[in-house]
């Protein structure tokens, strides 16, 4: 990494950490400003980041723009869930491209999609039965339009080879699960510091894994 990027990410980390806080101690004046705050410091740290392949990371960088306005959305007063939902399938599709750009291995993918579709069935399962249990059945295509854009997110970083991205795929895909469970599931007080702590860790993930 140049200064400029280190920079950044290391004002990334510290205001993630500001965030995580926030969520602790319900401080939702901190956590508007600081959640949306440390995804345009990955933005920045990814766009100066002296990577290894550029078109990886025009489509990186563009993925994280999405991220924010997920962000944004996910944490306003008003119910903004779908679009908030919208803006992170966007997202999912640029971060699968900006895999696919990559090193693929045909071994690596057909591993790959052996593992996520037998999670990511086992997930779909569970959150549309809760989803029919609540009379939510019209949220039923979104929720499923979306697994199937982070799972094959997930799959295209494990068949890119990229150690660090696989890691950041499956922690953003254990983040965003996170969040349906306690959405339709079952509420617990450990899950929203995990939910921000490992989407954090997986745009950490992510950034790194650029070089």
């Amino acid at each position: 990494m140049n200064s400029w990027a280190i920079a950044s990410f290391i004002a990334a980390v510290v205001v993630a950490a500001a965030d995580w806080w926030a969520v602790i101690r319900s401080n939702k004046v901190v956590e508007y400003v600081c959640k949306p705050g440390t995804a345009v410091l990955f933005v920045v740290a990814a766009a100066l980041v002296d990577a290894n392949d550029t078109k990886a990371q025009s489509w990186m960088v563009a993925a994280l723009v999405f991220c924010i306005a997920g962000d944004v959305f996910l944490m306003l007063p008003r119910d903004a869930f779908v679009p908030g939902l919208a803006s992170f399938a966007v997202a999912q599709v640029l971060f699968a491209a900006s895999f696919a750009v990559g090193d693929v291995s045909v071994m690596r993918l057909v591993i790959a999609l052996l593992l996520v579709a037998a999670t990511s069935s086992i997930l779909a399962r569970r959150f549309i039965s809760a989803l029919k249990r609540l009379d939510q059945r019209n949220l039923v295509p979104p929720i499923v339009v979306y697994m199937a854009v982070i799972s094959a997110m997930v799959v295209c970083a494990i068949a890119s080879g990229n150690v660090l991205g696989i890691i950041g795929a499956v922690l953003f895909m254990a983040s965003d699960s996170l969040i349906a469970e306690e959405r339709f599931v079952q509420q617990r007080r450990w899950q929203p510091l995990t939910i921000i702590i490992t989407y954090h860790l997986a745009l950490t993930g992510f950034t790194l894994g650029l070089m």
